[in-house]
């Protein structure tokens, strides 16, 4: 699969809205592809008090429950479709859940693929 296939799934993710008078929910969305070629999608959860999560990180929780843990591909998207990067937790989380998720690759724009590793060359071991 290829990252403007994982593109299109993370923007048909997307879903901005409202799902409390003081918490939302869906304006990032991620995505993630794993070793074995299975896609999970996943959105950010927003809440007052630092409670809510990452897009990456509900993607990442829905692959766990099926039972993987290696990331080949990840890809995270805002709205208007833009790509955004996997901020620093969810850039540590990718590596945790798997040993070799270092290798991770990322989108960061239509022409930019880095590796986990190289957003994080000095990370917590």
């Amino acid at each position: 699969m290829e990252f403007h296939d994982l593109y299109k799934i993370a923007c048909e993710t997307l879903r901005p809205r409202q799902i409390s008078k003081n918490s939302s929910a869906g304006s990032v969305a991620a995505a993630i592809l794993t070793d074995n070629g299975h896609v999970y999608t996943g959105v950010c959860i927003d809440t007052p008090c630092s409670m809510g999560f990452c897009a990456e990180h509900a993607a990442i929780a829905a692959m766990i429950t099926a039972g993987e843990s290696r990331i080949l591909k990840v890809v995270a998207v805002t709205e208007g479709n833009m790509v955004v990067s996997p901020c620093g937790r969810c850039r540590e989380f990718i590596c945790q859940v798997h040993d070799d998720n270092d290798q991770c690759e990322v989108m960061l724009a239509d022409d930019t693929i880095m590796t986990v590793r190289e957003l994080i060359p000095h990370r917590w071991q």
